[in-house]
């Protein structure tokens, strides 16, 4: 084990998993955050824990899937940590306006529809569709929750620190941060769209822009599916609102929001589902997502001993939490991991 105590940078839903799983191996987790914990892009994320929505690399697609079998379970211990909900649906996506894809599993099933009317009356008439066994969460619920269950669990956690710079030592790594240096034999780098600012190693890693719409409905008359189309996605949460995202957009660190993009969103979101005319209680918002240029994530030591980076899941860092948690916990400790990191080495980008 390299050491008993670890620092982790970013209190985002990667950074608080991974100072749980740690917390439960028997070291001492602390989390040093920039602002607050679960403030950026998890909080901003629409939450759809959807390893098919996409085509994947092949490796990416194993990850995903591991940690898609990991969410039950995860999900039933921070809740049972924190004693909240994070409001885990497992109703599914329906597919619209496209054809299957080679990564989707089996039991896909087809929907005429008559068959899609009868699951969501809300919806415009529809030529057809696909039905997939698909999990959705509520970011934010979970982020409150994981950092609820940290607390519980022991987990130090220090917002409104920013850590400028890091240093190998004799024993560890030194952090020089906005207010103090601290010391720690383990330091790990979850901090998105910002993990690669950090000297003296810096990572090819950059934020990518989400813009997102939210309608607040009736919970008794709105969707239950995740809807999924070409030009949209329509996210529900049990307590009536829906989602409407998302852009992908290569703009810095710039996150306003775009009275226009919003405008495109509500328009589409009504062309499925009419009833949202009505619909006048809306709040928009950006993310940032951090993206690497083989679109992978870092899941990596590095060549600084004791310095790890678990970073870089782009769209999918809801989904890919648990099993980054347990993947670097395991790395961190030297013991054998259930999957095969390589494909996710720094070493990728830093030879």
């Amino acid at each position: 084990m390299s050491g008993r105590e670890a620092i982790i940078i970013g209190g985002g839903i990667i950074g608080l998993s991974l100072a749980l799983e740690l917390q439960k191996s028997g070291m001492r987790a602390r989390i040093l955050e920039k602002s607050q914990p679960g403030n950026e892009a998890s909080s901003a994320a629409a939450g759809m824990l959807a390893p098919w929505i996409e085509e994947m690399p092949v490796a990416l697609q194993s990850l995903a899937l591991r940690s898609f079998d990991l969410y039950p379970r995860f999900v039933r211990e921070v809740e049972n940590l924190s004693g909240m909900s994070v409001d885990l649906r497992d109703q599914g996506t329906i597919f619209l306006g496209m054809q299957p894809r080679a990564s989707w599993p089996s039991n896909v099933s087809y929907l005429s529809s008559s068959a899609i009317a009868r699951l969501e009356p809300l919806l415009a008439p529809q030529t057809s569709g696909y039905l997939l066994k698909e999990l959705s969460i509520d970011p934010r619920a979970l982020s409150t929750a994981l950092l609820e269950a940290a607390r519980r669990s022991g987990v130090e956690i220090v917002p409104q620190t920013d850590v400028t710079s890091i240093s190998p030592t004799a024993n560890g790594i030194s952090l020089a941060t906005s207010t103090r240096t601290v010391h720690s034999p383990v330091v790990v780098n979850c901090s998105g769209a910002w993990a690669g600012a950090f000297k003296p190693m810096a990572l090819p890693i950059r934020p990518v822009k989400g813009q997102m719409l939210c309608l607040t409905t009736d919970p008794r008359l709105g969707l239950q599916h995740v809807i999924y189309t070409n030009d949209v996605y329509l996210v529900p949460r049990s307590d009536g609102r829906i989602l409407i995202g998302a852009t992908a957009e290569e703009a810095g660190f710039d996150k306003t929001v775009h009275p226009q993009v919003m405008e495109q969103f509500r328009n589409a979101a009504i062309k499925l589902v009419p009833s949202l005319l009505a619909v006048r209680r809306e709040t928009s918002w950006s993310g940032l997502r951090p993206a690497t240029p083989d679109g992978l994530p870092i899941l990596s030591s590095t060549s600084i001993p004791g310095y790890y980076v678990a970073s870089g899941h782009f769209r999918n860092g809801i989904l890919l939490a648990p099993v980054t948690a347990r993947a670097m916990t395991k790395l961190i400790q030297g013991a054998p991991g259930e999957i095969d990191l390589t494909p996710f080495s720094a070493t990728r980008f830093l030879r």
